[in-house]
């Protein structure tokens, strides 16, 4: 089932913006995504899930689905061979529900059959006896904490002149991936078992999947499928512990493929929060002390949560120099559906609070919100409220300054063709209610794990001569190429590195020839994987040196090595201080200018033009991190404007693209877009992650130019019609 090698398509090397790998097969439809999988002799699973979000389950009845035409398998808790729980960073998660439901559309039972329908239908044959109990739905109630967290710093009970405070909300975002989650899982017939499956990081599956199998860690081979998005969402696991179970029951390979509706039940979302904030400022518009309280609701697992609940009040002050703060972020365990990771990872919901606070701040110092902004700007030497000092690059001042002197669009006149007003085509007022506003916000993240987690990434890199004298480059790595573009990158080094070889060829994504590449998350993968293949390929140059510079036909090299970044270690869990010299390995910037009209009678919104500057160290292919910008600035237009999951006592009620809107191309304005390039000193070529960021500062930014049109305060995302027209 391994995809065949790609071979690049363009001789570029790093710096170049070159065509991706995958590109024609993408456009052409000839990509194979993880959904579009087939072996022969498969059966279909199928997963039975709980239709409440709190309930105790009496008794579970599959006599019905067994008898079931074309019926292979069914399956529950008590036929799973090893541990019963698995998680990213506990083991707390139900492998299939044993006796408490804990969300909306827990796995239960599975169901493995000849046909898709066959196993559809028998599912509705399995009978669940539950006992409803009342949900935890309200995170300011909840009881079950996942992490609290307190940054203390300098001395948070110093006054000032001018004080400001704001109480913030953010809502359940989902990635909305377009490729829902899929796989195959196929017996080796041998006890062990391959799974292909879309994924951001293989080997943290493999050993999250074997013990729930009772199986040893080599046993099992995870394979990259296709990925049709990601976004944090793979991150955990879907159907990789399930259709394994139905297969080595059956002895028969076995696909599964979520639909839309088991999609959003089956992945976790970005946490919705409640952030109180108070700013404190001398006449001068110098910040003094920032106090901070973030509630985060985690749902009813903690997947990443702790690293989320870090995340956000490591970043809570914002890209600022603030001599005084105190931060106080809680996440917590409820019965809605769970939430880990998603692009931006705790910094979106702070971002959205800290940048409305120095607007409103700018208001009471009678300040221009731009020159605020920069009068505070975080510099290389500053030190942050963990106490880590910015020994890399951090040019906050620089991208402000750059955007800023983005040229805007001109005003456009009225009448006007009424797809180009708030609302389109269902605008009904012709103009007459639209007002134009301007908005702009910056904000800052973390780049690669942090607070001591061993963060690291092996590459192999093998070159041998082919039948001709030319030299070969062959890399292997399990990276997840997830859409952003890592398997240009690895390519791109080889060229860099290894200038005299033919071409380069890039194996399979697989556990079984090479060492763990870590997530494809934390804007980490382009740093780390860069990294540990040009680690590799100067591995090889040094024993082709040795050798004279040739190698004969059937000949090779063969060179695996591993790449860390400098050390990080753990916030102490009282105060929230460094406990070491870096909590964090190093940080990306980016401002956002957005220009927006708002039809104020009807509540209707346009984004006309985003302008935005972005540090993105070095970019290793610049048509790439143009694209990364545009579509994180998506995501955050989104979460500005319309996207939330809905749930009515935690049972999810817009679970379709009908009802859960994504901004579409018609939604998305022009992107004018500044690469700010002061590489960071210890990252590989000096590139940063640049997916985040842009996520990051969007939706402060979008909502921002919507309250300049409105006057309203808008204090919750996303913004709905009713907020801008509403009492």
């Amino acid at each position: 089932m391994s995809a065949p090698a790609r071979r690049q398509l363009e001789h570029g090397r790093v710096g170049e913006s070159i065509r991706r790998v995958d590109a024609i097969p993408k456009v052409t439809g000839e990509f194979a995504y993880s959904s579009d999988l087939f072996a022969a002799g498969m059966l279909f699973g199928h997963t039975i899930r709980s239709a409440h979000a709190a309930a105790r389950v009496k008794r579970i009845d599959t006599s019905g689905a067994r008898r079931m035409p074309g019926v292979h398998a069914v399956l529950t808790h008590n036929d799973v061979p090893g541990e019963k729980r698995y998680g990213l960073e506990f083991a707390d998660q139900p492998v299939l529900v044993m006796d408490d439901v804990g969300y909306f559309g827990e796995p239960i039972a599975l169901v493995a059959a000849e046909h898709p329908e066959q196993a559809r239908r028998a599912a509705a044959k399995v009978r669940v006896d539950y006992i409803p109990q009342q949900p935890v739905t309200n995170p300011e109630r909840a009881k079950d904490v996942v992490r609290e967290l307190t940054i203390r710093h300098g001395d948070p009970e110093t006054t000032a002149d001018v004080t400001v405070t704001g109480t913030y909300e953010v809502g359940i975002q989902d990635q909305a991936f377009l490729g829902p989650e899929s796989g195959l899982a196929v017996p080796d017939g041998k006890g062990g078992i391959d799974i292909y499956v879309a994924t951001q990081w293989l080997h943290v599956d493999r050993d999250q999947v074997a013990p729930c199998l009772g199986l040893d860690a080599e046993e099992v081979r995870i394979h990259l499928a296709g990925v049709g998005g990601a976004f944090g969402g793979r991150e955990d696991l879907s159907m990789q512990i399930h259709g394994a179970l139905l297969a080595l029951k059956t002895n028969r390979p076995v696909k599964m493929v979520y639909n839309r509706e088991e999609s959003f039940a089956g992945h976790v979302h970005r946490h919705p929060a409640k952030v109180w904030q108070e700013h404190r400022a001398d006449r001068d518009g110098k910040l003094v002390c920032v106090r901070t309280k973030i509630l985060l609701d985690g749902g009813a697992y903690a997947s990443s949560s702790t690293a989320v609940c870090s995340n956000a009040a490591s970043f809570a002050c914002g890209p600022y120099a603030v001599p005084n703060a105190l931060t106080e972020c809680t996440a917590v365990f409820t019965n809605n559906p769970p939430c880990g990771a998603m692009r931006g990872f705790g910094a979106v919901q702070v971002c959205f609070a800290h940048e409305a606070q120095m607007d409103k701040l700018a208001r009471a110092l009678e300040l221009d919100p731009v020159e605020l902004r920069l009068r505070n700007a975080l510099a290389p030497g500053d030190t942050l409220p963990t106490g880590q000092r910015i020994d890399g690059s951090l040019p906050v001042a620089e991208v402000i300054r750059r955007c800023v002197a983005l040229p805007e669009p001109e005003p456009e006149e009225l009448p006007r063709d009424p797809i180009r007003l708030p609302g389109g085509a269902g605008n009904t007022t012709r103009g007459d209610g639209v007002h134009r506003g301007v908005g702009f916000a910056v904000g800052f993240k973390n780049l690669c794990y942090s607070e001591g987690f061993d963060d690291y990434c092996a590459a192999r890199v093998r070159l041998y001569s082919d039948a001709g004298g030319d030299l070969i480059a062959e890399i292997h790595s399990a990276a997840a190429e997830v859409g952003q573009g890592v398997t240009n990158v690895m390519m791109q080094v080889a060229r860099t590195e290894l200038p005299d070889i033919k071409d380069v060829v890039l194996a399979p994504h697989t556990t079984s020839s090479v060492g763990s590449a870590g997530s494809s998350s934390a804007s980490r993968q382009t740093w780390m994987t860069a990294g540990a293949v040009r680690a590799a390929c100067l591995a090889i140059k040094d024993e082709l040196e040795r050798r004279g510079g040739t190698l004969a036909p059937g000949e090779e090299i063969d060179m695996e090595r591993v790449y860390r970044h400098r050390e990080t270690t753990p916030l102490d869990p009282k105060t929230g201080q460094l406990t070491g010299e870096r909590a964090h390995v190093a940080y990306a910037c980016a401002a956002m200018k957005v220009i927006a009209e708002v039809d104020v009678d009807l509540g209707l919104t346009r984004v006309v033009w985003i302008g935005t500057a972005q540090d993105v160290g070095r970019a290793m292919n610049p048509q790439a991190v143009y694209g990364q910008i545009e579509g994180g600035t998506a995501q955050g237009l989104g979460l500005a404007l319309m996207e939330e999951l809905q749930t009515r006592d935690g049972v999810i009620t817009n679970a379709s693209f009908t009802d859960y809107l994504i901004p579409t191309a018609l939604d998305m304005p022009p992107v004018s877009a500044e690469l700010i390039e002061e590489p960071e000193p210890d990252a590989p070529y000096g590139a940063k992650g640049v997916g985040e960021p842009p996520t990051v500062v969007s939706t402060a930014a979008i909502v921002a130019a919507l309250r300049n049109a409105t006057g309203r305060e808008l204090t919750r995302v996303p913004v709905r019609p009713d907020d801008i027209v509403g009492l």
